[in-house]
């Protein structure tokens, strides 16, 4: 039997969490995780992140039907970043696309679009 890591949350009680499909390995997104974002993750198995712009826990996919099913949720040496390993359906990115990283900085589009992110979020 092991005991659960203790996730350090630091002064403003988020850490950051890389979502990574869990078959490809892709990295789709990063997005903040308060506590309570855990526990709901870990309670239903579906990615929970905290959105520091709304200030409110949110669940992946809850408008657009892109949920994250998180297969193993892994933490990192500090215990101050997590990462889950997802079963990601359609697109991880509000823009359409199937990661955030869809782009290099020279502003080269290397990513799939899969959806219309208008036709999602009107």
């Amino acid at each position: 039997m092991t005991d659960d890591v203790e996730v350090d949350f630091g002064d403003d009680g988020l850490v950051p969490a890389v979502a990574q499909d869990a078959d490809s390995g892709e990295v789709l997104m990063l997005a903040y995780v308060s506590p309570a974002a855990l526990e709901r993750t870990r309670e239903t198995g579906r990615a929970h992140y905290y959105s520091r712009s709304r200030d409110e826990l949110w669940e992946k996919g809850a408008t657009s039907g892109h949920t994250q099913e998180v297969q193993e949720i892994r933490v990192d040496c500090d215990a101050d970043t997590l990462l889950y390993l997802v079963d990601q359906a359609g697109g991880a990115c509000h823009t359409g696309h199937r990661s955030c990283f869809y782009r290099t900085i020279d502003g080269e589009n290397v990513g799939e679009q899969v959806f219309d992110p208008d036709a999602v979020y009107e």
